[in-house]
């Protein structure tokens, strides 16, 4: 009895995932007898906790081309590190191809200041305070794979001291103190 409880318990984690469109390309292929038009979409699942995927997929009709970059986008999910459940640990810059972003970590109350893709990306993250700026190509595809790199590579201070041996509060403390010696500094 308890297992058919926590399968139905997982279904309903699964359900709580946020889903956002991003891009939906007509594609237009011609053939002998006309053109056959096909629908590219590309989609951002998150569970606006700490995990994302994105996924791209194509079909003859627009909902079904949705359904497959869900589909995939689900199967792709990561975990990303947040500090303090709303925003990034350190800036950040991610490049894909052409496509490059600059991720910065803000204060509280500062909000998503990111455009297109990227902003989809940080919404279905939970990520509510971010300065986001991207260079170069503005293709949906690069954009958000860069900004996928950018965020894989984020290093919260839980696994700099794992690396380094050394527990989280040398690590944070240390940041805090280099900071107080640069405001001393400013100050004289």
């Amino acid at each position: 009895m308890a297992q058919s409880l926590d399968r139905h318990n997982k279904a309903e984690k699964k359900e709580e995932l946020v889903e956002k469109l991003v891009f939906v390309n007509r594609v237009a292929k011609t053939v002998k007898g006309g053109r056959t038009m096909s629908f590219a979409a590309l989609v951002v699942v998150g569970d606006q906790k700490g995990r994302i995927g994105f996924g791209s997929g194509k079909a003859a009709e627009v909902p079904e081309a949705i359904v497959k970059a869900t589909n995939e986008a689900k199967k792709n999910m990561v975990r990303i590190p947040l500090r303090e459940g709303r925003t990034l640990h350190h800036d950040i810059t991610g490049r894909f191809g052409a496509g490059k972003v600059v991720l910065r970590s803000a204060p509280a109350g500062t909000g998503v200041i990111a455009g297109g893709p990227m902003r989809a990306v940080f919404e279905v993250l939970g990520v509510q305070d971010v300065v986001a700026k991207s260079l170069g190509s503005n293709n949906p595809y690069n954009m958000i794979k860069a900004t996928f790199v950018a965020l894989q590579s984020i290093n919260s201070p839980r696994m700099v001291a794992a690396k380094r041996g050394k527990k989280v509060g040398d690590i944070v403390s240390r940041r805090e103190n280099t900071s107080n010696v640069k405001m001393e500094k400013e100050e004289a």
